[in-house]
């Protein structure tokens, strides 16, 4: 049996993406887990490879079906849209987030097309993005557009805890008007199926608790009484194996020692926090509730040291194999 293929957007040219892409090729556990192609640009490759020193040969394909995946090999889907010449690593630069926007839709459309079996995505940076006219504000925005796809789901996962998000980009003070239960019902049912797909059952899902304490009875805010408790019962009722509110100073805990299955967590930096103090570099974003799976390092395009073959591959590794790990059973 064929391992899964991964397609990797080279992600921006000016940041680490590249850099980190030819370093994760040579790992034992990509070699093993998965065949990867590479969508970008040959030459800001080609030019990784030299700033990491890496002894991969450049495969320049123009077709997925062409690519060897020969040991040795960096097999990429030549796309002809800068060279080095015409940026500088760590720099905003509004052709970068061009090029990189255009590898993530090749990258995407070979993967609808059933060409690659998963994709797993580098950094990106959002003021590249606006600079170059793409008018999005990250990789879920854009894999919902692409794929027709109108709420995406994200889920992180590091050393076995799952965490699922109610809200992602929005500011602070909006986020208790958010938190509705019928949000909550759509989600933790959404979510629940997106776990299933990913082949992890068994054991419950718990919601956070906005307020200190979960509000304490209402002692400390009243959204866990008014609405999160009565959705969570709502979805008990109609048979979810779902729990909580539970106070966001324990779940996580819980989570990561087996309590609970996953945790749906009501605001970005709720459930960021919690992933990134386990393991920070093994943090891997999970985008499901799409015709097709994509997973993400979760860390930025690091312009401080791009370009020097500093950065660390660990969490291009780690989503390249959640990629392969959790594709034959999402496209089942």
């Amino acid at each position: 049996m064929k391992k899964p293929l991964i397609a990797v957007p080279m992600g921006d040219p000016a940041g680490i993406g590249p850099e980190i892409v030819c370093k994760a090729l040579l790992s034992d556990v990509v070699k093993k887990a998965a065949r990867v192609v590479v969508v970008g640009d040959k030459r800001v490759m080609e030019k990784a490879m030299e700033i990491t020193s890496s002894p991969l040969k450049i495969e320049a394909v123009s077709d997925v079906k062409e690519a060897s995946f020969q040991e040795g090999t960096l097999s990429c889907l030549d796309l002809p849209l800068l060279s080095p010449s015409e940026f500088a690593y760590g720099e905003i630069s509004g052709l970068c987030g061009k090029a990189a926007y255009a590898a993530i839709e090749k990258a995407v459309e070979i993967t609808m097309k059933g060409e690659a079996d998963a994709v797993a995505t580098t950094p990106i940076n959002k003021q590249s993005l606006r600079a170059g006219g793409v008018d999005f504000i990250g990789h879920t925005e854009i894999f919902g557009a692409l794929t027709g796809t109108k709420d995406p789901l994200t889920m992180f996962e590091t050393s076995g805890l799952r965490v699922f998000f109610l809200t992602r980009h929005v500011p602070f003070a909006a986020i208790p008007g958010l938190i509705t239960k019928e949000r909550i019902l759509d989600y933790a049912v959404r979510c629940l199926e997106m776990l299933q797909k990913l082949g992890v059952t068994g054991g419950e899902m718990a919601v956070a608790g906005l307020n200190p304490h979960s509000g304490e009875n209402g002692l400390f805010g009243d959204e866990e009484t008014k609405v999160i408790a009565p959705a969570v019962e709502e979805l008990r009722k109609m048979g979810y194996p779902v729990t909580g509110p539970v106070s966001a100073d324990s779940v996580f805990h819980l989570a990561a020692t087996g309590r609970f299955s996953s945790v749906l967590s009501l605001y970005h930096d709720q459930g960021h926090i919690a992933c990134k103090t386990l393991d920070f570099e093994r943090t891997i974003s999970v985008t499901g509730g799409m015709p097709i799976l994509r997973t993400s390092v979760d860390h930025g395009t690091a312009f401080d040291i791009a370009g020097t073959g500093k950065a660390s591959e660990i969490s291009m590794i780690e989503a390249i194999r959640l990629a392969a790990m959790y594709a034959p059973g999402y496209t089942r």
